[in-house]
């Protein structure tokens, strides 16, 4: 074979390989200009009016705010029950994030979720619900170490939450808030809102957050896509289904008036 035909071969042959390594090298860069405009930034970004009410006495001064949100066709109640029994079971991407955290983090084999939606899962991994509002509103909270290999959640009783101050731990809050726009149109907000106990906590959260923050935001979002998906199926089923009776009345109604003229 011709050295040519040769070099033109292995010059095709390489270019995938070529192409992987372009976009594993932009992905980095990204990733590390992200992480260089979060620590930077952290603690400086604006706060909104989302923490309010009976859910910001047990955070009322934060470092990290993070707050998704869509509109979704659908009654808040529905809205609700549906982004409350969402599992993180359900979604490979987001059991692939958690896997890759735990992989930066240095640990050696995956730690399954535990069973039944998002409220039941994170309760049984040891955060406690700080307030509920039935059918529109959850507030949960843990006190944790996030840059650990193992992480382990404590719940603080909530008249105890906003008092802890243990040095070395940072405290954090995740809020799922479904508000009627209409009778059949609701605001559905996923919030994340952390504050460290001490200077020692902030540094090593700073530098935490600054790196793995985009998987946990990346998980905020899946999740909230999933939850609109979800709540404007089951409204478009329970819409359908109670319309059925009327139809079948209707149909019974002109078949007796074709039999009796």
């Amino acid at each position: 074979m011709p050295a040519s035909t040769r070099r033109v071969r292995g010059a095709r042959a390489s270019t995938p390989a070529r192409w992987v390594l372009l976009v594993l090298g932009v992905f980095l860069l990204g990733w590390v200009v992200w992480a260089a405009v979060t620590w930077i930034g952290y603690g400086h970004g604006a706060r909104t009016a989302a923490l309010d009410g009976e859910a910001r006495r047990f955070l009322p001064d934060y470092e990290v705010e993070e707050l998704f949100q869509a509109r979704i066709n659908a009654p808040a109640s529905v809205t609700f029950a549906a982004a409350e029994s969402m599992s993180l079971n359900a979604s490979p991407l987001i059991r692939g994030i958690f896997r890759a955290r735990e992989l930066l983090l240095g640990v050696a084999s995956s730690r399954p979720f535990p069973s039944g939606g998002v409220v039941v899962q994170m309760r049984s991994m040891g955060w406690g619900v700080l307030s509920a509002t039935p059918q529109r509103e959850i507030v949960l909270g843990a006190v944790t170490q996030p840059w650990n290999r193992d992480v382990v959640f404590h719940a603080p009783p909530p008249a105890q939450f906003a008092a802890f101050h243990e040095p070395g731990f940072v405290k954090i809050l995740v809020t799922i808030d479904a508000a009627p726009i209409d009778s059949a149109t609701s605001r559905l907000q996923i919030g994340t809102y952390v504050a460290t106990t001490d200077s020692a906590a902030r540094s090593r959260f700073r530098r935490y957050w600054a790196v793995f923050s985009p998987g946990i935001l990346l998980i905020r979002a899946i999740a909230l896509n999933a939850v609109k998906g979800e709540a404007e199926r089951r409204y478009r089923l329970s819409s359908s289904t109670a319309t059925e009776p009327d139809a079948n009345r209707a149909v019974s109604i002109s078949a007796r008036v074709s039999a009796h003229p």
